[in-house]
């Protein structure tokens, strides 16, 4: 079942619970992240791609977009969590074209807390 981030149009679902500490506003955050966009079905990105690494961000600061930036706020180490991030709280009007995501494209991402600092 979606919960809804209050104040937020970004819902998630949480797919495994974690322990133990959880993401707060200015934490350095690495993450394992898979994005698809919703209307396509079709993957954007995977940091467990070939190749890829792990993504580290500041949280809640407004270094990603949105829905990301919220909706990973509380989790806890280990968790992973399924955001449904609306066009307005992701890539907007205009999506993202080089990497897919179609104009006012709903996103899909899948987030693994790794490590917490």
């Amino acid at each position: 079942m979606s919960t809804a981030l209050p104040g937020y149009a970004t819902t998630y679902t949480i797919k495994k619970e974690g322990q133990g500490q959880t993401v707060a506003k200015g934490n350095t955050v690495t993450v394992h992240a898979t994005g698809i966009v919703k209307e396509t079905g079709k993957k954007f990105w995977s940091t467990k791609d070939p190749g890829q690494e792990p993504f580290k961000y500041q949280a809640g600061v407004g270094g990603v977009i949105t829905g990301w930036d919220q909706g990973c706020l509380g989790m806890k180490l280990g968790e992973e969590r399924e955001l449904v991030i609306p066009a307005h709280e992701g890539y907007g009007a205009n999506g993202f074209p080089a990497w897919g995501i179609p104009a006012g494209g709903t996103l899909n991402f899948t987030i693994e807390v790794l490590k917490i600092e």
